[in-house]
């Protein structure tokens, strides 16, 4: 996503994480297309004995937020550092500061965990969405009972999660990281950025989020629109939020997908992505 896209974009107890269960029900016991998961934990349950983690962030664009979600369902202490886009030394994504000490791509989302050391002391970094979500999967669940993957009935484990599982989970997390993320970003450039209008380049793009909204389509009838994957909702539910969050910028007619609006709607009003957006955007002022 370009750095015009970034700044338009802003419309907007013993396991000491996040449930993705509702407290007033037990874990679903048998396949179920209406699992509801709510935040059962408040920010002052979250963990003492780890240090803060840092997130890179700016208040627009998509994939922060769903870096923060993930931080927000695990309980995880954090703070947000917001960059500016410009190449200011010391603010700017094209600065020196960030380039030399966070990431030589000048993106945002990007992770420091001072939990995790290197090189006699030096917090881990990560940066691109993928790989952030994944270090939070691998260091902080590994077992995926917040994050997946997990099967048809919402359990998680081994022995319980099959190889077909953990494909599926996979091949929508990559589908989105290669495919409808750069898609709907090219959407948004050649609908309100590029400097000559191309009709054919727009058309192009907006054809190939309809075919991919079509298929996300298809799949959530799998849930009735609850989750993208059967058992709840997953890290791949996260990845696809901010993206699907921005449909009205794009100009995407969300019509012919009532079940993906659905999905949206039932995301953005759980309590983990809403102060995951809260807490971005409280940076940024």
């Amino acid at each position: 996503m370009t750095q015009r896209e970034f700044q338009a974009f802003d419309n907007s107890n013993s396991n000491p994480r996040r449930s993705l269960t509702s407290n007033n029900s037990p874990p679903p016991s048998k396949p179920s297309t209406n699992i509801q998961i709510a935040a059962t934990m408040s920010p002052s349950t979250q963990r003492a004995d780890l240090k803060p983690l840092t997130l890179h962030a700016h208040s627009g664009g998509p994939n922060p937020f769903k870096i923060a979600s993930a931080l927000e369902f695990l309980s995880l202490p954090y703070t947000v550092k917001v960059w500016d886009f410009n190449d200011d030394p010391t603010t700017g994504l094209k600065g020196t500061t960030f380039l030399t000490t966070i990431s030589e791509n000048g993106r945002v989302p990007a992770l420091e965990d001072p939990n995790v050391t290197v090189d006699g002391g030096k917090p881990v970094i990560s940066w691109e969405s993928g790989a952030c979500m994944n270090y939070l999967r691998r260091v902080y669940d590994a077992d995926g009972k917040v994050l997946g993957p997990r099967n048809a009935k919402g359990e998680t484990g081994s022995g319980k999660v099959s190889e077909q599982d953990r494909v599926d989970f996979e091949k929508w997390e990559y589908l989105l990281l290669t495919t409808v993320g750069p898609m709907m970003g090219q959407t948004n450039w050649f609908r309100h950025y590029n400097p000559t209008p191309n009709e054919d380049a727009l058309n192009r793009y907006v054809g190939q989020v309809n075919h991919y909204f079509g298929l996300i389509e298809k799949q959530l009838a799998k849930t009735d629109g609850a989750s993208i994957l059967p058992g709840g909702v997953t890290a791949v539910d996260l990845h696809y939020e901010g993206w699907i969050h921005q449909t009205a910028y794009a100009g995407i007619d969300m019509q012919p997908y009532p079940l993906l609006a659905k999905w949206a709607k039932m995301m953005i009003e759980l309590e983990p992505v809403k102060a995951a957006y809260a807490k971005i955007k409280a940076a940024a002022k």
